[in-house]
Parts: structure tokens; C-alpha cells; sequence
């Protein structure tokens, strides 16, 4: 236990160098524009502290799940981490909100919920757990990819084995549309696609993309049934330790990394779509409506959850 808390040891603070280094891990290819948005605010940091604090990306799952980073984060054994906002609600219930199915109406409606008060307090709900949020990150629209056939409407996912992040609110909108949800860790999803463990997953044009799971599912039907952020999170025992300048100049680089990431999404987005149609994938735009209507129950369902209706009803006020 001591060599591992060693090895993973989050925070360290060189005395003769005097340079604060914070350990970020996270689950995702080094090509995918989340990551380039850590690297930048990683870049960032350096320049503002003339080096003498640093942020070590460690991506790819090397230091573990999203779940598994995060309980590091919880007990101070790793600093940072990226998880989406979908995992994070088994630590923070009220984030469920941001998996509603069709709960924004578009993308600068997200953005509205992210950057005002809303954002503001969905990311300290994690605190009283020792996980401070930071920012989201765009993630994007979540859409359906698929081996054998595509998904045009909600009854063409019976009987299929749909691969979700480790979420209640993603198993609930897969039982609605009458599929068949099966949790899986990132890193062992392509092999589950391969395999035949699962017959889709639900993710990204990004993701789906510097994944390839293209090379396994040839169909993705651009339904877009949820826009689930990532969460940029440090552990608050990590927080502590560092000072007031370090943590005004941690929070400045990251409201910058911010408008990075979303441009980079953006232009990432697009190239994705025509990578993987380059490689013979077909992409579809169902009628969303009958989805819509499959998961409509899914707010009605929180009615007896004051907090979460709270949010609900706050979300879809925003920019009315």
C-alpha cells in the first residue's frame, strides 16, 4: 500500500526547486480534444508560474478508470482528473441531471448551464466527497454506433447490448428506448465490440473516432440523445496544499483552457465525421422525436427529488 501511494503519490513540492508538480490521469487517447484542452491549460500553468508549477498528464487509463481516478482523488493519491459528468453522478448525485436525455436544447444552450450559476453550483456538489470541480469541458452529443444494423428509431435497439459509461441515469435511458444496457470501462470496450460482448456503444464523433471503433461498427445514427460534459476535477486534500497565488493562477489557466477546448471540439467534431465516413462508416439523422418521446418520463421520474427538480426546472429556464 505504501509503495503504491508512493508511486502515485498526487502532489509534490520539490523544496530546492521549489516547483508545486500535480498528477492529472484520465481515460483518453492523446489525439482527443479533451486532452489537447488539459495540455494546453498544462502549458498554461508552466508559463504563468515560470515553472515552478507543473501538471503531469497521465492519459490512457495508465493510472486507471474514471471511477478508479477519482477514488484516488478522494483519498489525495492522485491530484487531478477528467471523468464525465455521467460517472461522476455516483459521487455527486444532482450531476444525473446533466445526463437527462434531450435536457438541453442545444449546444449554446449547454454552454448558457456550464458558464452561469448553474455550473457554478453543480461543480462544488463533489466537495463534502473531497472532489472539487474545476470546469467542464465540451463533450459533445452522444449518438448511437452500431454493429449489424443502424439505429433509425427507438425499437431498432431491442434486443441489442448497448455499451454505457457506469451511470444510472445512461442504464435508465437505454431500458426507455428498449435496449438492452451493458456498463463497460473505456479501455476495454473495443475488445467488447470485437468480441460480440456488446452489440453498440453511444458516444461522440470524436471519441468514436480516436477510439476506432469505426473499424468495428460501420453504422452511427446522429440521434444525439444526450450532451454529457466532462469534468475537470482536483481532490480538495490537494487544494489545501496549495497557495493562494497557485490556486488563482490553477483557475485562471483553466477558464482559459476552456474557450480552447471548445474551439478545438468544434473543428475535431467535424473531422471526425469525415475520417470515419472516409473509412466506410454511415452515418444517419433520425427523427429524433421518437426518442425524445421514449426518455420524456426520465424528468418526471426525479419528481419527488426536490434538489434535482430544482436544476431541472433552472435548466430549462436558462435563456428563455
Amino acid at each position: 500500500m505504501h509503495f503504491l501511494l508512493l508511486i502515485l503519490s498526487a502532489f509534490t513540492c520539490t523544496e530546492r526547486l521549489k516547483v508545486t508538480r500535480i498528477k492529472l490521469a484520465h481515460g483518453l487517447d492523446i489525439t482527443h480534444p479533451v486532452h489537447r484542452g488539459m495540455v494546453y491549460l498544462s502549458e498554461r500553468v508552466s508559463e504563468m508560474s515560470e515553472g515552478n508549477m507543473m501538471i503531469d498528464i497521465y492519459p490512457s487509463q495508465q493510472l486507471g478508470t474514471e471511477r478508479q481516478c477519482l477514488e484516488l482523488l478522494q483519498i489525495g493519491s492522485l491530484g487531478m482528473t477528467k471523468v464525465s459528468a455521467a460517472v461522476l453522478e455516483n459521487f455527486a448525485p444532482d450531476l444525473k441531471v446533466l445526463g437527462i436525455p434531450y435536457i438541453f436544447r442545444d449546444i449554446d444552450h449547454a454552454h448558457q448551464v456550464y458558464d452561469g450559476p448553474i455550473g457554478r453550483d453543480l461543480l462544488v456538489e463533489g466537495e463534502k466527497y473531497w472532489l472539487k470541480g474545476l470546469c467542464f469541458y465540451d463533450a459533445g452529443s452522444r449518438s448511437f454506433y452500431t454493429k449489424n444494423k443502424p439505429v433509425l428509431n427507438p425499437d431498432d435497439l431491442k434486443g441489442l447490448k448497448i455499451r454505457v459509461q457506469e451511470s444510472v441515469t445512461a442504464m435508465n435511458m437505454i431500458k426507455n428506448l428498449g435496449g438492452a444496457p451493458t456498463p463497460i470501462s473505456w479501455g476495454e470496450l473495443y475488445t467488447a465490440l470485437q468480441q460480440g460482448v456488446v452489440d453498440g456503444a453511444e458516444n461522440n464523433p470524436p471519441s468514436f473516432y480516436t477510439s476506432r471503433h469505426y473499424e468495428i461498427c460501420g453504422y452511427y445514427s446522429l440521434n444525439e440523445h444526450t450532451t454529457i460534459p466532462d469534468v475537470l476535477l482536483i481532490s480538495t486534500i490537494v487544494w489545501d496544499t496549495l497557495s493562494e497565488k497557485e490556486k488563482d493562477m490553477l483557475e485562471a489557466a483553466v477558464k482559459e483552457s476552456v474557450y480552447f477546448q471548445r474551439k478545438v471540439w468544434y473543428e475535431e467534431e467535424q473531422y471526425a465525421l469525415q475520417q470515419v465516413v472516409d473509412a466506410g462508416v454511415q452515418i444517419f439523422y433520425p427523427d429524433k422525436e421518437p426518442f425524445m418521446e421514449r426518455t420524456r418520463e426520465m424528468q418526471e421520474a426525479y419528481s419527488d427529488d426536490e434538489s434535482l427538480m430544482q436544476f431541472i426546472y433552472r435548466i430549462n429556464e436558462t435563456g428563455k
